[in-house]
């Protein structure tokens, strides 16, 4: 924020790095949330070239679908002023990038499934010479590869947003990034529509499972933000947080179990009780487009547009 060309470098610098690109990733994004997408664009453009060399090196195109992925959404951010939509557009994110790993990195998911399977067998081999069962694992496909790659690129292109928006809240509103998030939710009918939407890929196969979960994105994320509100509500530390987030991590159940907090926050509006106030059905019907989170504060607005 002190100088375009300081933002450059530092943008530059780390999208040339498969272990730093998301500094880069951060770092256009709040350019573009704080100065415009003119602003951001511009160094999007420079930012993709050495990320466009790591990909032409390594063939690894992960620091650049990072870094284009976080500006579309900080671009959705900023005309939208929805941290909601914008969680809504990770989803698009990881569809597209799983499209695009499908239509021009086939060698790439090709060797990819090779090292799994040579896993797969190592692993098998080591258990028969123990005297187990076969194991019976099979390498993911090519497109269950895609849609795993796919996904991860959306959860973290929407990580690097967080942290960006964070930054800036920091710079410009203290503390306003964390009531922002606390308030995310979701209309009721996207919910139900995601999650079908996710449990009708699964059941397609093995194979499309992965892209289900990519639907899953923005549940997800409200369901973090329901909890982080209940956390807040409740006087919790950041405690009890970090053994949430590594239960997510860790287990299946906590994953399916934050999307079904959140089916039951359709229905009972877990926000409203808490509080102890009954929302009206016109409440209903549009709490969770987040417009009363980031328009009706003029700080909070001049936090996302020059």
């Amino acid at each position: 924020m002190s100088g375009r060309y300081r933002a450059l470098l530092l943008a530059v610098a780390s999208s040339g790095s498969l272990l730093f690109a998301w500094i880069g990733a951060a770092v256009v994004a709040l350019v573009m949330l704080r100065k415009g997408s003119r602003e951001g664009l511009w160094l999007v453009l420079w930012a993709s070239l050495p990320a466009l060399l790591v990909t032409r090196v390594s063939g690894d195109s992960s620091a650049l679908a990072m870094l284009l992925g976080t500006a579309v959404l900080a671009l959705v951010l900023r005309a939208s002023m929805s941290l909601a939509l914008t969680a809504v557009a990770s989803a698009g994110v990881a569809l597209v990038t799983g499209l695009g790993l499908l239509a021009f990195g086939q060698s790439m998911l090709a060797e990819l499934s090779a090292l799994f399977a040579q896993f797969f067998a190592a692993l098998e081999t080591q258990t028969l010479e123990a005297g187990g069962e076969s194991l019976g694992l099979q390498p993911p496909t090519l497109p269950q590869l895609a849609g795993m790659m796919g996904t991860a690129n959306g959860a973290l292109s929407f990580l690097c947003l967080a942290l960006a928006r964070y930054w800036q809240a920091e710079l410009y509103n203290p503390s306003g990034f964390g009531s922002e998030f606390r308030e995310l939710q979701l209309p009721k009918t996207l919910v139900w529509a995601l999650v079908l939407a996710a449990v009708s890929l699964s059941a397609a196969g093995l194979a499309f499972r992965s892209w289900g979960a990519a639907m899953l994105l923005p549940v997800t994320v409200a369901g973090f933000a329901l909890l982080h509100a209940r956390a807040r509500h409740r006087g919790q530390g950041s405690f009890w947080m970090s053994g949430i987030y590594v239960a997510w991590l860790v287990f299946d159940a906590a994953k399916l179990g934050l999307v079904g907090l959140v089916l039951a926050d359709t229905m009972m509006n877990f926000r409203h009780r808490w509080q102890g106030t009954v929302p009206s059905e016109a409440d209903d019907d549009s709490n969770t487009e987040q417009e009363q989170d980031v328009g009706d504060d003029d700080d909070h607005q001049d936090d996302t547009k020059d």
